[in-house]
């Protein structure tokens, strides 16, 4: 009976554009839970590089760092001020500037780290003179190990690619290493470390720990929405079937109760 009403001719059209919906809204919610489940598996490995003892990039420096950002790591080296870079629009406690990344060469070794070394104000920044904040001869650097960015966020825009031979890009909007190692005269590895606020370091550049939220955001509570939403249509539509299909029955009725009197009046 209820297959035989939702697929009544006078109702078949609006029954295919409901299953379509309520099958749009259960995929909303589906996926949702799958952001879900990826937050939560990027929250545990966030958590369980945190929780690692802190890498020493001097004494051990694995070939593929990608799988270790936030981790704590420590390193020793000399800077490359010659090479440094900026990353534009970023703000500290909120005053507008750019972060300073610098090349370093890990001792004893032949490989080169960028290091953001931290915030400095937009009219220093964007001088293109950063001299006063050089930090000669051997450095040991404690941080956070971070990924090269690839993806802009939104509103803002991608680098362009530096040209062979062409002239060095000092302002970048983006980390990312891949571009920033074709200008560079020497191979990098493939991430950066941020360096960590240290109660001895009080100058510029300001040093900063990454901006990190390991909640499971709203995904749930949209998920449950969604999902809600396909309920209510796919229970409330047969109900409003049956309530258009009494009412039209009891008018069908009425017309012929009246056509019935009028018959017998004359």
């Amino acid at each position: 009976m209820f297959l035989k009403l939702v697929f009544k001719r006078r109702w078949f059209l609006t029954t295919l554009l409901v299953i379509a919906a309520v099958g749009v809204l259960v995929r909303l919610g589906l996926w949702q839970l799958d952001r879900l489940h990826q937050r939560r598996e990027f929250n545990a490995k966030v958590v369980s590089e945190i929780e690692q003892p802190p890498l020493d990039l001097t004494a051990e420096a694995p070939e593929d760092l990608s799988g270790m950002q936030y981790r704590h790591a420590v390193v020793e080296g000399e800077y490359d001020h010659s090479n440094q870079v900026i990353l534009i629009n970023q703000v500290y406690q909120g005053k507008y500037g750019a972060r300073l990344l610098t090349p370093l060469h890990i001792l004893g070794s032949d490989k080169v780290i960028l290091v953001d070394r931290g915030w400095i104000p937009a009219e220093e920044a964007l001088s293109g003179t950063w001299d006063q904040y050089d930090e000669p001869g051997l450095v040991k650097i404690s941080g956070v190990i971070r990924l090269s960015e690839t993806k802009p966020d939104f509103g803002s825009t991608n680098d362009p690619t530096p040209l062979p031979g062409g002239e060095q890009i000092k302002r970048w909007n983006l980390a990312n290493l891949d571009q920033m190692a074709q200008q560079l005269p020497y191979p990098i590895v493939d991430v950066f470390l941020q360096a960590a606020p240290d109660p001895s370091w009080t100058r510029l550049p300001y040093r900063t720990e990454p901006e990190l939220d390991l909640t499971e955001g709203s995904h749930l509570s949209y998920a449950l929405q969604w999902f809600s939403f396909a309920a209510i249509l796919a229970v409330g539509y047969p109900i409003f079937l049956r309530r258009e299909e009494q009412a039209a029955q009891q008018k069908k009725n009425q017309q012929a109760t009246s056509s019935n009197t009028e018959e017998l009046v004359s």
